[in-house]
This record gives C-alpha cells, structure tokens and sequence, in this order.
C-alpha cells in the first residue's frame, strides 16, 4: 500500500509539472509529439548540423519529435532513420525500424538503406532510471559508450554527433575522449531542458578516425 501511494504521488508530481510546463503547451498547439523537439531545435539553431546532412539517424526516436524537426529541416535527398525498441507512428521522409541499435542484423539493415555512412547521429536515450543518482549516472555512461561503438562504425569522416548524458562526474572523462575522435567537442544544456534534470547534450563535430 505505501508503495502505491508512493506512485500515485510521483504521477501527480509528474502531471503538475506537465500541465504547468511551457514547453508541454507549445508541444501541444504546434502538433508536436513531445516536447523535447524544442530541445534538438536549440541544439540545431546553435551548430546548424541537420541541413548539410544527407544520411541521418535519430537513435531512441519514440514518439518522434526529433524525427519531426529531421523531416522538417534536413534536404530534400537526405535519408532519416529512426531506431527505438518501441514502434511509434509513421512520419513521412522517416524510415523507422524498431529494436535494439546494438543488434548487428539491424545495423546491417541501416547501412544498407543508407547507401553510405552517417553524416548526423543523434541520441536522446536514457536508461530506465532507479531513482539511484550514481547508479543512474553509471548506466547512461554505459549506454553513451555503446552509442559511441555505434557511431565509429557508421560515422563517415567529418560527421557529427549529438549524445544525451546525465551529470554525474564520468562526463568529463567522456568528452575528454570525444575529443580524441571528434575535432570539436561541447557541452550545451538547451533552455528545453528542465532546470532540475541533470541531463546535458554532447555536440561533437569533425569525426576524424580513430578508435572507440
């Protein structure tokens, strides 16, 4: 009993916070999927990454809204992907596959659909979270390691990267190594990003050779 009212508590926390969030309002007037579509706008309006791109890939995409700023702004001949465990509705200009990005066969089937490497790679996961800070830290910096596997292999030279990453205190041991990979690495936390969420993004421009 005292976990479910736990629960009920944090989902009326959660409600309040949405109803009284700016961002959730123009999400919601503009046709948006969520929110965090004003976040990735910042991130662009500030390094213009999505424009010269031609072959895109939006990793952790449900319920889209990346993908829908992608759709918006990328060139006519770009190639969006999409990658989530979870389906979400279709959206024009977006090739949507559903499953793990760890998973071999599915990255075959993304290189294959390219036609050639990535020049834009964009994550916004996050792990499943224990309320646990250092835990939670310890598991996006494990997830922010794969993603970067991910994107030595389908990264063509001089592409860029964009990676959520929680504060913690291991995200400068891992921009100091984006920087061994990239030749531009900077933090930025979008206005988008609420005051309280230690989440902050990784642009990393200038992929150059090198081992993840």
């Amino acid at each position: 009993m005292k976990i479910e009212k736990k629960m009920k508590q944090s989902s009326r926390q959660w409600l309040c916070r949405q109803l009284n969030d700016g961002f959730v309002k123009q999400a919601s007037t503009a046709g948006y999927r969520s929110r965090a579509i004003f976040k990735l706008m910042e991130i662009d309006d500030k390094f213009a990454l999505i424009k010269n791109a031609t072959s895109i890939i939006d990793l952790g995409a449900a319920p889209g809204s990346w993908s829908q700023l992608l759709a918006a702004r990328a060139a006519e001949n770009a190639k969006i992907v999409a990658l989530d465990l979870l389906p979400f509705a279709p959206l024009d200009r977006v090739h949507q596959y559903v499953g793990n990005f760890e998973d071999m066969a599915l990255q075959s089937a993304v290189a294959e659909y390219l036609e050639q490497k990535a020049d834009l790679i964009l994550s916004d996961m996050s792990p499943s979270t224990t309320g646990h800070r250092q835990i939670d830290h310890l598991k996006i910096m494990a997830l922010v390691e794969n993603v970067l596997i991910f994107a030595c292999k389908i990264l063509q030279m001089d592409g860029a990267l964009v990676i959520k990453i929680f504060q913690g205190g291991e995200e400068k041991r891992f921009a100091s190594h984006l920087k061994t990979i990239f030749r531009r690495v900077v933090f930025f936390k979008p206005q988008a990003s609420r005051n309280e969420s230690r989440e902050i993004y990784l642009v990393a421009s200038g992929f150059v050779l090198g081992r993840p």
